[in-house]
This record gives C-alpha cells, structure tokens and sequence, in this order.
C-alpha cells in the first residue's frame, strides 16, 4: 500500500517534469521584482512585455502577484476568460498577441480578496508554471509581488531565469529595501540584468521642465555600488498611468513620448545581455 507521503512525493515529481517540460519551450524568462510596493514595478512590466511584443517576439507575462493581480487590467483582458484542454490552462490573449496568465482570471469579482497562507500561494504559481500551456514563446516576463517573500522565492527558485530586473525609485528608503532584493538574487547565483529607476522625475507637460520630486541618482548609485548594470530612468507621467487604467501600455498608445522612448532603450539593453548573445 502506497503511503500519503509517498503519493506526495510522486506528484511533487510529476509537477517539477512538467515545469521543466513546459519551461524549456519557453526561450527567455525575466522576473521583475521590486523591494517595495508602489513603485510601479506592474507599468514596468507590462510595458516591457507589450515593448517585446511589438519587436516581433512571440511574449508571455504571468502575473505572480497573488494578492494585487492588476496585469489583466493593465492589458485591457480583465475579465476575459482562460481556455482549458488537454494541454493545459489556455492563457489569455491580448490584442497585440501577447499571453496572459493570472490570479485574476479566477476571481469572481475584482473586488474579491484573494486571502491565502503560503502555502496556497507558492502552489498557486507552480501551478502557473506546470498546468499553463504556454506553448513556444520567446519571452516570458514574470511580474512579481514587492519583497523578497514567499512568491518572489519560489519563482526564484522554481525555474531556469535568465535573469532578473529590479525596479526601484529615487527614495533613499526604497532603495534599501532594493538592496535586500538583490541580495537574495545574488545568493540564489541568479543573473541580474539590471536595475531601473521610475518616477525619476516629473516631465511638465506645459513647459517640459524636468521636476524632480523625488531627487535624482540614487538608482546609479546603488547599481554602481552593488556592482550591477543600471537600465534606464523612467519618469513619472501622466499617459502611463491614463494607459494603464484603460488597458493599453503606454508603448503601445503613445508609441513617440519620452517615456516610450526610453522603455524602448531600455529593451534593447536588455536584448543586447540575453537574447543577442543566445
């Protein structure tokens, strides 16, 4: 007679073959991560994943942030339904083909509190990564709750990343809080591809003055003293957070404004570290 522990086991194994199955179609995965909340790590993302989609790559973003699962309504899928079959969860679909995969997708109102221990939630992702048919992507963006918690390190430590980007803003108590981020990356012999600095900054849209609310430098200066690349700043601006709550990133609906152009500098850093060199 088989044990209850011994079946545990057996489906803790079938589970990682299937990750690694369904990984390994998959050519490049990037976690986003942030040391706080509110720093507009969700906009970084959805804008890198929409900046990828729009070069031609075929693109992925899994939503890893059980308790704020704000990606859908970021890419105007809110609501959309998953397919199910024989291969797996089909994700969400946006309009610019880019695939979606959520908390979201399962709650029954937006306003329903998803009020899991850790357990539940570090499940919950590796399910995302072992049951979502993702099919063959060359991208695959993981946007990831702020903090080095229990989703952020199972992430982490569930799959192959090639590397990792940390969002952070000017403010000294958040770049303390970054720092412990890329500590525990460095620990885990994770690559990090870099950090980028948002809110840098308050582009006036009457005189095109530069206001910086927040100060200036510090995101340089951390990834100068940790010794990792430093990709760009962003600042804030009115269209990104108008674009986001309508469901269009702003890369894709203001394709020419300064923040587009530099999100867009950014990603050709960021292909220039990981996929030029694959």
């Amino acid at each position: 007679m088989v044990s209850e522990e011994e079946e545990r086991k057996k489906a803790v194994m079938e589970q990682e073959v299937e990750i690694i199955k369904r990984m390994s179609k998959i050519k490049h995965k990037i976690a986003v991560m942030s040391g706080k909340g509110g720093v507009g790590k969700s906009t970084v993302s959805v804008n890198l994943a929409a900046a990828f989609a729009k070069r031609g790559y075929k693109t992925g973003i899994m939503d890893a942030d059980v308790h704020g699962p704000n990606v859908p309504k970021m890419l105007g899928v809110e609501g959309k339904n998953l397919g199910y079959s024989e291969d797996g969860i089909t994700p969400v679909e946006t309009e610019e083909g880019i695939k979606v995969m959520s908390v979201g997708f399962f709650l029954s109102s937006q306003d329903t509190p998803v009020i899991w221990r850790g357990p539940a939630k570090t499940g919950a992702i590796k399910q995302f990564f072992a049951e979502v048919n993702w099919g063959d992507l060359d991208v695959l963006i993981i946007d990831n709750p702020p903090g080095t918690g229990d989703e952020p390190l199972t992430v982490l430590q569930t799959i192959p990343l090639d590397g990792v980007v940390l969002v952070t803003t000017p403010q000294s108590v958040v770049q303390e809080d970054v720092t412990k981020g890329v500590n525990l990356v460095k620990n885990l012999n994770i690559p990090i591809i870099g950090v980028i600095e948002n809110m840098s900054g308050f582009i006036c849209p009457h005189c095109e003055n530069e206001i910086l609310i927040f100060g200036k430098g510090t995101g340089t200066k951390l990834a100068e003293e940790m010794g990792i690349p430093f990709l760009g700043r962003l600042p804030l601006d009115v269209e990104t957070a108008a674009s986001s709550d309508i469901g269009t990133p702003v890369i894709i609906k203001e394709p020419q404004s300064e923040i587009s152009v530099r999100i867009s500098k950014i990603v050709d850093k960021i292909e220039s570290q990981i996929i030029s060199k694959s």
